[in-house]
């Protein structure tokens, strides 16, 4: 056959060879596999530690030194002093006015800080020759002489002085409040002092007036 037909011989040896070849040839590893190995033993290797650039101080325990003290009254107002030198009134700021009662010696004092600086306006104690007076006639505003011990409004010092205060209240009827818990405190009552939370009444205020926004809108 080989005879007549010599291209099939020479097919079917070469075709023979080709399986030998392929038997005999090495198998090679995929090389997405070998990628993948590779690039697990560089993320393992890859261990960055990353510092801050500033370091914090560790955390101070600030003292208001009012820590010994019970706040008995609050009540937001806007407080003035005479400006002798200048025969004329000047605002010291807007905050709470408190009256705080000491948890030894039962001994209140008048306490005011600007609600922005937290700098002290007015500091004094609360005594019997204290005279409450309304200013310039007016149903919402006090006014009266102590010995105080707040920071100077210009050097920023805490040194007593004689000041003329003036304190200036939202309306008469906190005015009121205000006069009823001094002239008590004075005697040495301390009940029925109303301890005023005036962020939490404007915070309830803003959610009410929020709600009731929302309500128009959906109308």
């Amino acid at each position: 056959v080989s005879a007549i037909f010599p291209s099939l011989a020479l097919l079917s040896s070469h075709r023979r060879s080709e399986g030998k070849m392929a038997e005999t040839e090495p198998t090679v590893a995929p090389a997405a596999d070998a990628e993948e190995e590779g690039g697990e033993d560089v993320e393992a290797e890859a261990q960055v530690d990353f510092k801050p650039l500033i370091e914090l101080p560790p955390e101070i325990d600030h003292k208001s030194g009012e820590e010994d003290e019970d706040v008995i009254f609050k009540m937001r107002t806007k407080l003035f002093r005479f400006n002798e030198p200048t025969k004329e009134w000047k605002e010291r700021g807007t905050g709470d006015v408190r009256f705080l009662k000491h948890k030894e010696s039962s001994k209140v004092r008048v306490l005011m800080r600007a609600e922005k600086t937290l700098r002290v306006r007015a500091n004094h104690p609360v005594t019997e020759q204290l005279d409450l007076k309304p200013h310039a006639g007016s149903d919402r505003a006090f006014t009266y002489f102590t010995p105080d011990w707040s920071e100077d409004p210009e050097t920023g010092k805490v040194e007593q002085s004689n000041e003329l205060f003036a304190f200036r209240f939202a309306n008469a009827e906190n005015a009121a409040k205000f006069k009823d818990a001094f002239e008590k405190v004075k005697k040495g009552d301390f009940t029925g002092l109303d301890v005023l939370k005036q962020d939490e009444e404007d915070a309830a205020k803003a959610a009410a007036s929020a709600a009731e926004k929302e309500e128009k809108k959906a109308e």
